[in-house]
């Protein structure tokens, strides 16, 4: 992990397209701003794996689904 200091305004750069920038300190809060091309998704993290843990569960859900409707059509020949 690499670990950067930066100052209210001050910027990280990841690779020639994306910027991160300090915009507010307050407390223990720090808020940032993210310049990236519209096609990078960028989430929180606890929202990120919400959407894995979602993603998941509907792919289990639909093989469990595939195989119900699978078994039915077997069943009915």
């Amino acid at each position: 992990m690499l670990v950067l200091t930066r100052k209210l305004g001050e910027c990280i750069a990841i690779d020639d397209n994306i910027k991160i920038r300090v915009v507010q300190i307050k407390g223990k809060q720090v808020r940032l701003g993210i310049e990236a091309p519209r096609e990078t998704k960028i989430h929180r993290e606890e929202v990120y794996e919400s959407i894995q843990t979602q993603n998941k569960a509907s792919v289990t859900s639909s093989s469990e689904n595939s195989r119900a409707v699978s078994d039915l059509l077997k069943n009915n020949k």
